[in-house]
């Protein structure tokens, strides 16, 4: 590339992002003109691309990038010593191309209405409210846990493969459709995927990859999971940015799916997200309803704590850490604890419609 695209390019950067932010500041447009307007074909058309290969092609670019860098660093290294600003604006000029590929293929969603615009709810909520929906909760969990073990002592085992769990995952967003057009799913693009130790060790269930629009599932968690993470990742390619309304979306479609064991992994994954905000606000009342939870419920939520706890490592919460700022930079204020204000998208959902 020639010295003088470079400086163009370079300088783009800085003009991005005082554009990305002033467009941001109009979420109106920007669900208009984008998220309902380029980017549902543009998501469309990687899914189309990448959604038929069976392996993660988001996963071998992260991979082939890596080692593109690498050997960048090895080849130039004694100029890099000599000359460091070269590199500095090198790693400009390819951030600058990253950010407007980025923003263009999805992260503008960032920008967007959120999910209680579309629906009408939202997120506030009290107490009272809090425990009864919990106490509902726990009624349908320990229904839909019962109906499939026979056994009030006994944990859930999804007996199906990573492939039909995925597949389920698009019959449930066939069914949610038909309440809400919006969230309709077509070519299909989940996967598992390749970096399933690393996520584990970073402390991720999936990912969406923003460049290839891929849905990526950290199979390596227990399939209890799998469901409404498959879910939630697929509500980050409808073009839903916010963690809270992925969540949302991924309880939503799961709860839906006429599958028993999904029914149960929506309405127990949502009870584990209100117990946590339970205990927090009144921890007495927490003890006092989790004793009406079956066992079988409670060796579902300990095999999905004893496989995280396996991975706990120094570095976990330096990666919680760059991905809670990476949130706030992208319009989240409340970072990574944006994952726990499902609690209200869930309350306030179930008393304007119902589940």
């Amino acid at each position: 590339m020639r010295p003088r695209v470079k400086t163009i390019i370079a300088w783009a950067l800085p003009l991005q992002i005082v554009l990305v932010k002033w467009i941001g500041s109009y979420p109106d447009l920007v669900e208009k003109y984008y998220s309902e307007g380029i980017y549902p074909p543009i998501s469309s058309l990687l899914r189309i691309l990448f959604g038929w290969i069976p392996f993660s092609m988001g996963d071998l670019m992260y991979l082939a990038l890596s080692l593109l860098l690498a050997r960048y660093l090895y080849r130039k290294w004694k100029s890099i010593k000599k000359k460091p600003l070269l590199l500095l604006k090198d790693l400009v000029v390819v951030l600058s191309i990253v950010y407007f590929l980025f923003h263009l293929l999805w992260g503008m969603n960032y920008y967007r209405q959120p999910i209680t615009w579309k629906l009408g709810i939202e997120k506030k909520y009290h107490k009272e409210e809090l425990s009864v929906f919990c106490q509902y909760l726990i009624e349908r969990s320990n229904y839909y846990q019962l109906e499939i073990t026979k056994n009030p002592g006994e944990p859930v085992k999804i007996p199906y493969t990573k492939k039909e769990i995925f597949k389920k995952t698009e019959t449930g967003y066939d069914s949610l459709k038909q309440h809400y057009p919006f969230l309709e799913y077509n070519h299909s693009s989940i996967k598992s995927s390749l970096f399933v130790v690393p996520l584990s060790y970073m402390g991720y269930g999936g990912y969406l990859n923003p460049f290839s629009n891929e849905a990526q599932v950290n199979t390596g968690a227990p399939a209890y999971r799998m469901p409404t993470v498959s879910g939630h990742e697929v509500g980050h390619q409808l073009g839903y940015s916010a963690e809270d309304d992925t969540n949302f979306i991924g309880f939503l479609v799961t709860s839906k799916n006429e599958d028993p064991y999904f029914k149960y992994t929506a309405y127990s994954h949502a009870l584990g997200y209100c117990l946590s905000d339970l205990k927090r606000l009144d921890p007495d009342l927490f003890e006092a309803l989790v004793k009406n939870l079956h066992p079988g419920v409670k060796k579902n939520y300990k095999e999905v704590s004893d496989y995280w706890e396996q991975y706990e490592n120094p570095l976990e919460p330096l990666f919680k850490s760059i991905f809670n700022a990476f949130l706030k930079v992208n319009n989240q204020k409340e970072g990574i604890e944006s994952y726990n204000s499902v609690v209200g998208l869930l309350i306030s959902y179930h008393e304007k419609y119902g589940f």
